[in-house]
């Protein structure tokens, strides 16, 4: 039988290799605005009915501070450039 010569080929997943700092994204996802921001949405959610029923509908932020319903993968797509926000 041929030795596999793909065997240890894959990509590791420490910092070093791939340039991300998983502590830094932990604590933006845990700061205090970023957990007001989703506990608005997730109250938001709830009150449209669309919370947890799995119909691939999310409330989004607009520009003018209004929210609105969205495709799931239309609003979690939306990163713009430099991981800037380009609400609708």
């Amino acid at each position: 039988m041929a030795r596999n010569t793909l065997a240890g080929k894959g990509k590791s997943k420490s910092t070093a290799a791939n340039g991300r700092d998983y502590s830094k994204e932990k604590d933006y996802q845990g700061s205090p605005e970023r957990i007001k921001y989703r506990q608005e949405l997730n109250k938001k959610n709830r009150d449209a009915g669309t919370y947890g029923n799995k119909d691939g509908v999310d409330m989004s932020h607009t520009k003018d501070g209004k929210m609105v319903k969205e495709p799931q993968n239309k609003n979690r797509s939306r990163n713009g450039k430099n991981g800037k926000s380009t609400k609708k």
